[in-house]
Protein backbone atom coordinates (compact mmCIF):
# COMPACT_ATOMS: atom_id res chain seq x y z
CA UNK A 1 0.00 0.00 0.00
CA UNK A 2 1.08 3.43 -0.86
CA UNK A 3 0.81 6.04 1.69
CA UNK A 4 -0.56 9.43 0.99
CA UNK A 5 3.19 11.21 2.21
CA UNK A 6 4.72 8.67 0.24
CA UNK A 7 2.61 9.37 -2.68
CA UNK A 8 2.86 12.96 -1.97
CA UNK A 9 6.86 13.08 -1.73
CA UNK A 10 7.07 10.71 -5.01
CA UNK A 11 5.07 13.40 -6.86
CA UNK A 12 7.03 16.58 -5.94
CA UNK A 13 10.07 14.92 -6.45
CA UNK A 14 9.26 12.48 -9.56
CA UNK A 15 11.95 9.58 -9.29
CA UNK A 16 13.23 7.85 -12.45
CA UNK A 17 12.05 4.83 -10.59
CA UNK A 18 11.23 2.43 -8.05
CA UNK A 19 12.09 -1.07 -6.34
CA UNK A 20 10.03 -3.73 -4.93
CA UNK A 21 11.02 -5.58 -1.62
CA UNK A 22 9.44 -8.75 -0.24
CA UNK A 23 8.20 -6.04 2.68
CA UNK A 24 6.03 -4.45 -0.45
CA UNK A 25 4.86 -8.01 -1.85
CA UNK A 26 1.75 -9.87 -0.92
CA UNK A 27 -0.66 -10.74 -3.66
CA UNK A 28 -0.52 -10.01 -7.41
CA UNK A 29 -4.00 -7.94 -7.22
CA UNK A 30 -1.82 -6.31 -4.35
CA UNK A 31 1.35 -5.65 -6.23
CA UNK A 32 -0.66 -4.71 -9.63
CA UNK A 33 -2.28 -1.97 -7.66
CA UNK A 34 1.18 -0.98 -6.14
CA UNK A 35 2.97 -0.55 -9.23
CA UNK A 36 -0.10 1.24 -11.38
CA UNK A 37 -0.22 3.64 -8.10
CA UNK A 38 4.11 4.62 -8.28
CA UNK A 39 3.62 5.06 -11.51
CA UNK A 40 0.59 7.78 -11.26
CA UNK A 41 2.82 9.30 -9.00
CA UNK A 42 5.38 9.91 -11.81
CA UNK A 43 2.80 10.23 -14.54
CA UNK A 44 5.01 7.94 -16.73
CA UNK A 45 3.31 4.85 -17.51
CA UNK A 46 7.02 2.98 -18.27
CA UNK A 47 8.84 4.66 -15.49
CA UNK A 48 10.89 1.71 -14.34
CA UNK A 49 9.57 -0.72 -11.54
CA UNK A 50 12.54 -2.92 -10.12
CA UNK A 51 12.83 -5.94 -8.45
CA UNK A 52 15.82 -8.29 -7.35
CA UNK A 53 14.23 -11.83 -8.40
CA UNK A 54 16.94 -13.95 -9.02
CA UNK A 55 16.05 -16.99 -7.53
CA UNK A 56 17.67 -19.20 -4.60
CA UNK A 57 18.24 -16.88 -2.14
CA UNK A 58 17.42 -13.58 -3.51
CA UNK A 59 13.95 -14.16 -5.01
CA UNK A 60 10.85 -10.61 -3.32
CA UNK A 61 8.25 -12.94 -4.95
CA UNK A 62 7.71 -16.20 -3.86
CA UNK A 63 5.21 -18.94 -2.44
CA UNK A 64 2.09 -19.18 -1.97
CA UNK A 65 1.50 -16.93 -4.62
CA UNK A 66 4.81 -17.21 -7.15
CA UNK A 67 7.03 -20.32 -8.53
CA UNK A 68 10.76 -20.99 -6.15
CA UNK A 69 13.10 -20.52 -8.94
CA UNK A 70 17.18 -21.79 -8.38
CA UNK A 71 20.14 -20.25 -7.81
CA UNK A 72 21.98 -19.08 -10.99
CA UNK A 73 24.45 -21.80 -10.25
CA UNK A 74 21.92 -24.52 -10.69
CA UNK A 75 21.77 -23.73 -14.49
CA UNK A 76 25.42 -24.15 -14.81
CA UNK A 77 25.47 -27.42 -13.14
CA UNK A 78 22.67 -29.02 -15.14
CA UNK A 79 23.93 -32.33 -16.35
CA UNK A 80 24.84 -31.71 -20.27
CA UNK A 81 27.26 -32.78 -22.84
CA UNK A 82 26.13 -30.15 -24.83
CA UNK A 83 26.60 -26.20 -22.91
CA UNK A 84 23.50 -24.56 -25.47
CA UNK A 85 21.07 -26.76 -23.49
CA UNK A 86 22.42 -25.48 -20.23
CA UNK A 87 22.09 -21.52 -22.25
CA UNK A 88 18.96 -22.75 -23.39
CA UNK A 89 17.39 -23.43 -19.62
CA UNK A 90 18.65 -20.08 -18.12
CA UNK A 91 17.20 -18.34 -21.08
CA UNK A 92 13.60 -20.27 -20.48
CA UNK A 93 14.00 -19.85 -16.38
CA UNK A 94 14.48 -15.95 -17.22
CA UNK A 95 11.67 -15.75 -19.65
CA UNK A 96 9.57 -17.62 -16.86
CA UNK A 97 10.97 -14.89 -14.47
CA UNK A 98 9.50 -11.84 -16.98
CA UNK A 99 6.30 -13.63 -17.54
CA UNK A 100 5.49 -13.71 -13.92
CA UNK A 101 7.24 -10.15 -13.65
CA UNK A 102 5.79 -8.09 -16.02
CA UNK A 103 2.22 -9.54 -15.51
CA UNK A 104 2.63 -7.30 -12.16
CA UNK A 105 3.63 -4.20 -13.52
CA UNK A 106 7.57 -4.70 -13.03
CA UNK A 107 9.39 -4.17 -15.74
CA UNK A 108 12.91 -4.40 -14.45
CA UNK A 109 14.59 -7.70 -12.73
CA UNK A 110 18.26 -7.27 -11.20
CA UNK A 111 19.73 -9.93 -12.60
CA UNK A 112 22.22 -11.47 -14.19
CA UNK A 113 24.46 -11.62 -11.20
CA UNK A 114 28.00 -11.74 -13.40
CA UNK A 115 30.26 -12.12 -10.63
CA UNK A 116 33.20 -14.88 -10.62
CA UNK A 117 33.76 -16.27 -7.28
CA UNK A 118 36.51 -16.72 -5.86
CA UNK A 119 37.65 -20.06 -3.77
CA UNK A 120 37.80 -18.47 -0.40
CA UNK A 121 35.83 -15.60 -1.07
CA UNK A 122 32.75 -14.55 1.07
CA UNK A 123 29.19 -16.53 0.31
CA UNK A 124 27.47 -13.43 -0.64
CA UNK A 125 28.31 -14.44 -4.17
CA UNK A 126 28.33 -18.29 -3.58
CA UNK A 127 25.45 -19.92 -5.96
CA UNK A 128 24.30 -16.64 -7.10
CA UNK A 129 26.95 -17.09 -9.65
CA UNK A 130 26.26 -19.04 -12.50
CA UNK A 131 29.74 -21.02 -12.95
CA UNK A 132 33.08 -21.07 -11.99
CA UNK A 133 34.54 -19.33 -15.05
CA UNK A 134 34.35 -16.40 -16.84
CA UNK A 135 32.73 -17.86 -20.31
CA UNK A 136 30.07 -19.78 -18.22
CA UNK A 137 29.06 -16.71 -16.30
CA UNK A 138 29.48 -14.48 -19.26
CA UNK A 139 27.63 -17.07 -21.71
CA UNK A 140 24.32 -18.24 -19.14
CA UNK A 141 24.34 -14.27 -18.36
CA UNK A 142 23.69 -13.76 -21.88
CA UNK A 143 21.17 -16.13 -22.01
CA UNK A 144 19.00 -14.97 -19.15
CA UNK A 145 19.07 -11.10 -20.40
CA UNK A 146 17.96 -12.80 -23.83
CA UNK A 147 14.57 -14.36 -21.62
CA UNK A 148 13.96 -11.09 -19.80
CA UNK A 149 14.03 -9.15 -22.54
CA UNK A 150 12.04 -11.31 -24.73
CA UNK A 151 9.64 -11.48 -21.92
CA UNK A 152 9.21 -7.32 -21.93
CA UNK A 153 11.88 -7.24 -18.62
CA UNK A 154 15.06 -5.52 -18.80
CA UNK A 155 17.77 -7.03 -17.18
CA UNK A 156 20.54 -4.81 -15.01
CA UNK A 157 24.01 -6.77 -14.85
CA UNK A 158 25.63 -6.55 -11.53
CA UNK A 159 27.36 -5.85 -9.79
CA UNK A 160 29.96 -4.11 -11.78
CA UNK A 161 33.35 -4.27 -12.16
CA UNK A 162 32.65 -7.71 -9.61
CA UNK A 163 32.25 -8.98 -6.33
CA UNK A 164 33.62 -12.46 -6.50
CA UNK A 165 36.42 -12.25 -5.16
CA UNK A 166 35.34 -9.87 -2.04
CA UNK A 167 36.16 -10.89 1.61
CA UNK A 168 33.22 -9.35 3.03
CA UNK A 169 29.69 -8.82 2.61
CA UNK A 170 29.09 -5.19 1.37
CA UNK A 171 25.78 -5.27 3.06
CA UNK A 172 27.67 -5.38 6.11
CA UNK A 173 31.47 -4.34 5.33
CA UNK A 174 33.72 -2.93 2.82
CA UNK A 175 35.32 -5.20 0.86
CA UNK A 176 39.25 -4.74 -0.64
CA UNK A 177 40.22 -6.65 -3.62
CA UNK A 178 44.00 -7.06 -3.83
CA UNK A 179 44.24 -8.74 -6.95
CA UNK A 180 46.65 -7.18 -9.49
CA UNK A 181 44.82 -5.38 -12.33
CA UNK A 182 45.85 -8.36 -14.98
CA UNK A 183 43.78 -10.57 -12.99
CA UNK A 184 40.87 -8.67 -12.40
CA UNK A 185 40.92 -7.99 -16.37
CA UNK A 186 41.25 -11.04 -17.08
CA UNK A 187 38.54 -12.75 -14.67
CA UNK A 188 36.66 -10.10 -12.97
CA UNK A 189 35.94 -7.32 -15.51
CA UNK A 190 35.46 -10.15 -18.85
CA UNK A 191 32.28 -11.26 -18.04
CA UNK A 192 30.67 -7.71 -18.17
CA UNK A 193 33.08 -6.85 -20.95
CA UNK A 194 31.20 -9.36 -23.03
CA UNK A 195 27.77 -7.93 -21.68
CA UNK A 196 29.08 -4.50 -22.38
CA UNK A 197 25.81 -3.69 -24.17
CA UNK A 198 22.91 -4.20 -21.92
CA UNK A 199 21.04 -1.36 -20.78
CA UNK A 200 21.71 -1.39 -17.62
CA UNK A 201 24.53 -1.81 -14.54
CA UNK A 202 24.57 -2.29 -10.88
CA UNK A 203 27.86 -0.54 -8.95
CA UNK A 204 29.65 -3.35 -6.43
CA UNK A 205 30.20 -1.32 -3.46
CA UNK A 206 34.11 -2.89 -3.41
CA UNK A 207 37.69 -1.35 -3.15
CA UNK A 208 39.60 -2.37 -6.40
CA UNK A 209 43.45 -1.86 -4.50
CA UNK A 210 45.36 -1.59 -8.31
CA UNK A 211 42.41 0.75 -9.34
CA UNK A 212 41.66 2.71 -6.45
CA UNK A 213 42.93 2.01 -3.21
CA UNK A 214 40.22 4.70 -1.38
CA UNK A 215 37.10 4.38 -2.69
CA UNK A 216 34.83 1.58 -3.50
CA UNK A 217 33.72 1.51 -7.04
CA UNK A 218 30.49 3.29 -7.02
CA UNK A 219 32.08 6.21 -5.63
CA UNK A 220 35.22 6.28 -7.56
CA UNK A 221 35.58 8.37 -10.72
CA UNK A 222 38.49 6.45 -11.74
CA UNK A 223 37.25 2.60 -11.20
CA UNK A 224 33.53 4.43 -13.47
CA UNK A 225 36.16 5.79 -15.83
CA UNK A 226 38.93 3.50 -16.68
CA UNK A 227 36.98 0.37 -15.28
CA UNK A 228 33.53 0.44 -16.11
CA UNK A 229 33.02 2.67 -19.19
CA UNK A 230 37.21 2.71 -20.10
CA UNK A 231 38.10 -1.43 -20.16
CA UNK A 232 34.87 -3.29 -19.88
CA UNK A 233 33.15 -0.95 -22.71
CA UNK A 234 29.97 -0.32 -20.41
CA UNK A 235 28.23 2.81 -22.00
CA UNK A 236 24.72 1.97 -20.70
CA UNK A 237 22.48 3.66 -17.50
CA UNK A 238 24.94 2.70 -14.57
CA UNK A 239 23.26 2.75 -11.25
CA UNK A 240 24.71 1.96 -7.72
CA UNK A 241 23.92 -0.80 -5.21
CA UNK A 242 21.94 0.28 -2.53
CA UNK A 243 23.40 3.44 -0.38
CA UNK A 244 22.28 2.32 2.63
CA UNK A 245 24.51 -0.86 2.54
CA UNK A 246 27.15 -0.67 4.71
CA UNK A 247 30.08 -0.83 2.90
CA UNK A 248 29.65 2.92 1.87
CA UNK A 249 30.51 5.72 4.45
CA UNK A 250 29.35 8.99 5.43
CA UNK A 251 25.68 9.80 5.63
CA UNK A 252 22.88 9.01 2.85
CA UNK A 253 23.35 12.75 0.90
CA UNK A 254 27.36 12.32 1.46
CA UNK A 255 26.87 8.93 -0.27
CA UNK A 256 24.59 10.12 -3.02
CA UNK A 257 26.57 13.19 -3.63
CA UNK A 258 29.71 10.80 -4.48
CA UNK A 259 28.39 8.23 -6.44
CA UNK A 260 27.23 10.88 -9.23
CA UNK A 261 30.28 12.73 -8.97
CA UNK A 262 31.96 9.61 -9.67
CA UNK A 263 30.21 9.16 -12.93
CA UNK A 264 26.92 7.32 -11.54
CA UNK A 265 24.19 8.13 -13.26
CA UNK A 266 21.35 7.37 -11.10
CA UNK A 267 21.29 6.40 -7.12
CA UNK A 268 19.66 3.39 -5.46
CA UNK A 269 18.07 3.71 -1.88
CA UNK A 270 16.25 0.33 -0.78
CA UNK A 271 15.07 1.08 2.73
CA UNK A 272 11.48 2.88 2.24
CA UNK A 273 12.21 5.46 4.70
CA UNK A 274 10.66 8.61 4.17
CA UNK A 275 13.31 10.35 5.78
CA UNK A 276 15.85 8.56 4.38
CA UNK A 277 14.97 9.33 0.66
CA UNK A 278 15.04 13.10 1.61
CA UNK A 279 18.24 12.49 2.96
CA UNK A 280 19.30 11.18 -0.74
CA UNK A 281 17.45 13.62 -2.56
CA UNK A 282 19.58 16.53 -0.99
CA UNK A 283 22.53 14.75 -2.25
CA UNK A 284 20.75 13.92 -6.04
CA UNK A 285 20.77 16.45 -9.04
CA UNK A 286 18.19 16.60 -12.08
CA UNK A 287 18.84 13.41 -14.45
CA UNK A 288 19.50 15.87 -17.66
CA UNK A 289 22.75 15.31 -20.30
CA UNK A 290 24.42 12.35 -21.12
CA UNK A 291 22.85 10.51 -17.75
CA UNK A 292 19.58 11.15 -19.53
CA UNK A 293 19.85 9.80 -22.78
CA UNK A 294 21.48 6.44 -21.59
CA UNK A 295 17.87 6.73 -18.76
CA UNK A 296 16.24 7.07 -22.57
CA UNK A 297 18.19 4.28 -24.38
CA UNK A 298 17.73 2.03 -21.33
CA UNK A 299 13.93 2.45 -21.81
CA UNK A 300 13.89 2.24 -25.55
CA UNK A 301 14.99 -1.30 -25.30
CA UNK A 302 11.69 -2.63 -23.70
CA UNK A 303 9.53 -4.41 -26.45
CA UNK A 304 6.60 -3.08 -27.56
CA UNK A 305 4.87 -6.78 -27.16
CA UNK A 306 6.83 -9.77 -25.20
CA UNK A 307 7.75 -12.64 -27.74
CA UNK A 308 4.93 -14.93 -28.41
CA UNK A 309 5.40 -17.88 -25.66
CA UNK A 310 3.87 -21.02 -24.20
CA UNK A 311 4.10 -20.91 -20.32
CA UNK A 312 2.35 -24.05 -19.60
CA UNK A 313 4.87 -25.59 -21.83
CA UNK A 314 7.88 -23.87 -20.91
CA UNK A 315 7.17 -24.47 -17.10
CA UNK A 316 6.91 -28.43 -18.18
CA UNK A 317 9.98 -27.87 -19.89
CA UNK A 318 11.66 -26.16 -17.42
CA UNK A 319 10.34 -28.51 -14.63
CA UNK A 320 11.44 -31.59 -16.15
CA UNK A 321 15.16 -30.10 -16.71
CA UNK A 322 15.70 -29.40 -12.59
CA UNK A 323 12.83 -32.34 -11.35
CA UNK A 324 14.73 -33.27 -8.46
CA UNK A 325 17.83 -30.61 -8.39
CA UNK A 326 16.49 -28.14 -6.30
CA UNK A 327 14.22 -27.67 -3.32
Amino acid sequence: MLLEEEAAFFRDVRPWGFILFGRNVQSPDQVRALTEALRATVDRPDAPVLIDQEGGRVQRLGPPHWRKYPPGRAYGQLPANDPLLRREITRLGARLLAHDLAGLGINVDCLPVLDVPQAGAHDVIGDRAYGATPGEVAGLGRAACEGLIAGGVLPVIKHIPGHGRAMADSHLDLPVVEAIYADLDARDFAPFRVMSDMPMAMTAHVVYEAVDPRRPATTSRKAITQVVRGAIGFDGLLMTDDLSMKALRGDLTSRARSSLAAGCDVVLHCNGGLEEMKAVLAGTRPLVGRSAQRAKAALARLAKAPEPFDVEEGRARFDAAFEGRFA
